[in-house]
């Protein structure tokens, strides 16, 4: 069972959420925020597996509830969903520690997909955020040669989410052999987790 702590304002949102939610029968809402000082002390309650944040609430907005809980050493892994197409936003919000950024219009199947996967430990970035927000901070630096051409397939996937299994499956090689690739991964950028690997591949042009 995956325990979610949801933070919205918008109580037609949070209900429907809330709702939707209710329809899976591995996930938990144990506790609703409708602002962020609330988010903050029901994060520091319950301790849950996934925080699911509104971008912008009163008393505190996604940016200062993420940054506030790193702080105390207490952030769950954040799955943060907006209305706003702002990749300024959705960047600065997962350099402070948010493992994925995804707008209020998925579908209730990739919502599931989502919180599942930051759980999990992996990361979420809604499709087409890599290029329109990282191109006009990348450089004329050559790729590092390190990172193999295998090794940029895995970031690819690990940006979009996918569980090291999943990874093996869609690129036909054993789960151990994604592990290790990983950990050579994260060696070679200097990185301790998935997030900041996916942060440092998205500035460095690999994905």
């Amino acid at each position: 069972m995956i325990r979610i702590v949801l933070a919205e304002d918008h109580a037609l949102v949070r209900e429907g959420i809330r709702t939707l939610l209710g329809l899976v029968p591995d996930l938990a809402l144990v506790g609703e925020a409708a602002d962020g000082e609330a988010a903050i002390a029901l994060v520091t309650e319950h301790a849950p597996d996934v925080l699911l944040l509104d971008m912008r609430m009163p008393r505190g907005d996604g940016l200062a509830v993420v940054t506030a809980l790193a702080a105390q050493r207490r952030l769950p892994p954040t799955l943060v969903l907006t209305t706003f197409d702002d990749d300024a936003a959705a960047l600065a919000i997962i350099e402070a520690g948010a493992r994925g950024f995804l707008l209020k219009d998925v579908t209730l199947e990739r919502l599931v997909e989502a919180v599942r996967v930051v759980a999990a430990g992996g990361t979420v970035l809604r499709p087409g955020l890599s290029d329109a927000a990282v191109r006009p901070l990348r450089t004329a630096v050559a790729l590092d040669d390190e990172i193999t051409a295998r090794e940029r397939d895995v970031l690819r996937l690990v940006a979009t989410g996918y569980s090291n299994r999943e990874i093996g499956r869609a690129l036909f090689v054993a789960e151990g052999t994604v592990k290790n690739h990983v950990s050579n991964i994260l060696r070679k950028l200097g990185v301790r987790d998935r997030t900041r690997a996916v942060l440092k591949a998205l500035e460095r042009g690999y994905v």
